[in-house]
Formats: C-alpha cells, sequence, structure tokens
C-alpha cells in the first residue's frame, strides 16, 4: 500500500541514491586482487596479498606512472589528450641527470657544474618540462591542432633531443643528494603528495571547476567568461611539468639515464585514468580514481608476474584492458545521452 503525505497526497518516492564511482572503482580493484588471491592458491601454492615485499614493489613500478597519469588526468576531463609524457620522461631524465653528477665522475657531460645542489637539476628538469607543456597547451589552443597531433609530434621531438643530447651515451653517478630523490618509497611519496594536491585543486578550486567545464561544453565555458585557450595551455604544462618530475625520480631511482626511459609511460598513465573512471569524451573524471586505477594496473601486472605468466601474454592482455576500459566508457556516455 502506497505510503500516503499528509493531506492525502500521494508521498513522493524515494530517490535511489547512487554509488559514488571512485567507490565502484574500489570494488573492482577488490574483485580482481581476490582472484588472485585464489589463483596463487591453486596455482602456486602461496598467497598473493600476504607477500608485503612484494605488495610494495608492486606500489613503487607504479607510482611513478601514477605521476604522470596525475597530469593526463587533467588534460582528459578537459576534453584533451597527451600522447608526449613518455619521451618527455626520457629527456627531462637526461637534462636533469647532466646536472645532477658528482664531481668524482671524470667524464661529466658538464665537468665546471658538478656537485651541485639537488634544487638546481630538478629545476632545470622541470622547467624543460614546463616548456615543453607550454609549447604542445599552445598549439592545440591557439593554431587549434588536434591534441592527438600536436603531442605525437612533441612524443617524437623529445624523444629525438633525449638521444641526440649526449649523442646517444647514458648519463650517471648522480650525487647523493639527487639519487635520494628516488631511494627506498620515496617515489610513492612523491606520488601521494602530487595526488593529494591536486586532488585538492580538481574539486575544491576555481582551476577544477574550469577544467571540468572545459571538458562538458567548451563552447559554454567560453560564453561563461572563461579564457578556455589559456587555461587550456595551463593544463598542458601541468602534464608535462608532473611527467618532468617523474623523469627525474625514475633517473634518481635508478642513478642513470638513458635516451629510451620511460617508452609507452604515455599509454599507461592514460590506462590508469581510463580505468579509475576518467571519461575519453572529457568532463568527468577524479584524481582518486585515477590512483585507484592505477593500483588495479599494478595489481593485475604483479599478479600476473606472481602467476609466472609469461611477459608476452602480459603485454597482450594488458592490450586488450585498455581497449576494454575504453569500450566500457563508451557504453557509459551512450547510457547517459540515453538518459538525459
Amino acid at each position: 500500500m502506497a505510503t500516503q503525505a499528509i493531506g492525502g497526497e500521494r508521498a513522493a518516492p524515494k530517490a535511489h541514491r547512487k554509488l559514488p564511482s571512485e567507490l565502484n572503482i574500489l570494488l573492482v580493484l577488490i574483485g580482481i586482487a581476490l582472484v588472485f588471491e585464489i589463483l596463487g592458491w591453486i596455482f602456486q601454492g602461496q598467497s598473493f596479498l600476504g607477500n608485503l615485499n612484494r605488495l610494495k614493489i608492486m606500489i613503487l613500478q607504479v607510482s611513478v606512472i601514477g605521476i604522470i597519469a596525475v597530469g593526463v588526468t587533467q588534460v582528459i576531463i578537459s576534453g584533451g589528450i597527451d600522447l608526449s609524457s613518455g619521451s618527455i620522461v626520457g629527456a627531462v631524465a637526461m637534462v636533469s641527470m647532466s646536472f645532477a653528477q658528482s664531481a668524482e665522475y671524470a667524464r661529466a657531460v658538464y665537468p665546471a657544474l658538478t656537485d651541485l645542489p639537488v634544487i638546481v637539476p630538478v629545476l632545470i628538469g622541470l622547467a624543460c618540462g614546463a616548456v615543453a607543456g607550454f609549447i604542445n597547451g599552445w598549439l592545440i589552443a591557439y593554431t587549434k591542432i588536434p591534441p592527438f597531433i600536436a603531442t605525437l609530434g612533441m612524443m617524437v621531438t623529445a624523444r629525438g633531443f633525449a638521444k641526440w643530447y649526449t649523442k646517444g651515451q647514458p648519463v650517471s653517478f648522480p650525487t647523493d643528494s639527487y639519487a635520494a630523490l628516488g631511494a627506498g618509497m620515496m617515489p610513492v611519496v612523491i606520488f601521494l603528495v602530487v595526488a593529494a594536491i591536486f586532488h585538492v585543486a580538481m574539486k575544491y578550486t576555481r582551476y577544477g571547476k574550469y577544467t571540468y567545464a572545459i571538458g562538458a561544453n567548451p563552447q559554454a565555458a567560453r560564453v561563461s567568461g572563461i579564457d578556455v585557450e589559456r587555461h587550456i595551455v595551463k593544463l598542458y604544462i601541468v602534464a608535462a611539468t608532473l611527467a618532468a618530475l617523474a623523469g627525474i625520480v625514475v633517473a634518481a631511482r635508478g642513478q642513470t639515464a638513458q635516451a629510451g626511459m620511460g617508452m609507452m609511460y604515455e599509454l599507461d598513465a592514460i590506462a590508469m585514468a581510463v580505468i579509475g573512471g576518467t571519461s575519453l569524451a572529457g568532463g568527468r573524471g577524479s584524481i582518486v580514481g585515477t590512483s585507484i586505477g592505477m593500483v588495479i594496473f599494478g595489481v593485475i601486472i604483479s599478479g600476473f608476474t606472481f602467476l609466472r605468466l609469461d611477459a608476452y601474454y602480459q603485454e597482450m592482455i594488458k592490450g586488450a584492458i585498455i581497449v576494454a576500459a575504453v569500450v566500457a566508457d563508451t557504453y557509459r556516455q551512450k547510457k547517459r545521452v540515453k538518459k538525459t
């Protein structure tokens, strides 16, 4: 029997409360982890989740790409894409390491600029990333080149620069203070700080509101008074600067820099964002969701390694996961359009 309101009118039915999308992604993460736990006992006779050292290595492996994914998420929310992140990692790793070398190394790239304070190579590396991001953003915002083409050009250019910088030779022997940036769990700490800063920025500041508005409807954002072109440039500068930070961390962690560093990192970062619920159509996504997507990505790769699945199969399955995430996003978009 229907509940009656005061005055004989029929009471409005209670609205169904939707679960936050991040909670749904978290449930997926828990489900995947439990699957690997069960498979571990069946095929390996041991626990997947019970090995803390394995989980530590897993988080370390994905935290550097997670730093990139934080920037890529913001670009995708705005309706863009960034394919240059991995190449920027390689280029910045080479440049920053060349200014971080110890005086004890006889064949330093710049013999007169060794044993510099750690802030110097870090700032130089971040500046290189910011310049690359400015070029990306300016081309996209003011010449109206599609983001795919602009960042693809930067991807090729930055990788070529990384190879040219030292004629393909690796750069090694950093100072202890620089190497400390990649020591222990420091990459994870850096990721957590970056994720926390941009979670707040995207959720509670004008910067985030403008980003979502541009991704949802750039014309409406322009009419409402947002300087769309200027904000797009900012987004690409942020994304490339975070890629540069990842390059600094990965070079410090390995205590060497090579031109091939960061290969395919951009695709992994995009996959983390999409798995975490960021829509490739723009206007939807979150840093929290990307962070969970990063962990999902890490659990899948670590789980396959744990089950001793051949690396070739891992790559194929990784590609299938990316495609599946995009298909799921497309389905969500169509469903949302039908409801509206």
